[in-house]
């Protein structure tokens, strides 16, 4: 069962666990689970999309949408815990500029 496992051997790492802070272990803990919720997004999407059932499409996409709340509660979570995410974050979300004048 992956949640006995150690984070370790949970996570895709570059650098051993116990040489890691806590923070930092938090903070891949949260960017991590944010991907699962981002692929479980794309997974459903792609389910309701193929699907011509009209009852396991409305599960699918209400289903979707859940994910959605949980990886926009990782994102903010995030961003409340690494100062320069979170400086970037409000540069970018809801500028009312043209995508290509954002940026560096």
């Amino acid at each position: 069962m992956i949640f006995n496992r150690p984070l370790s051997m949970t996570m895709p790492r570059a650098e051993m666990a116990e040489d890691l802070s806590e923070k930092v272990k938090d903070l891949s803990r949260a960017r991590q689970s944010f991907l699962e919720e981002i692929d479980a997004i794309m997974l459903y999407d792609e389910r309701a999309d193929a699907t011509d059932d009209d009852e396991l499409k409305y599960v699918l996409i209400h289903n979707r949408d859940d994910e959605k709340e949980h990886a926009s509660l990782l994102l903010e979570w995030i961003r409340r815990h690494d100062p320069e995410f979170d400086g970037e974050l409000k540069e970018f979300l809801f500028s009312k500029k043209k995508i290509t004048d954002l940026g560096d």
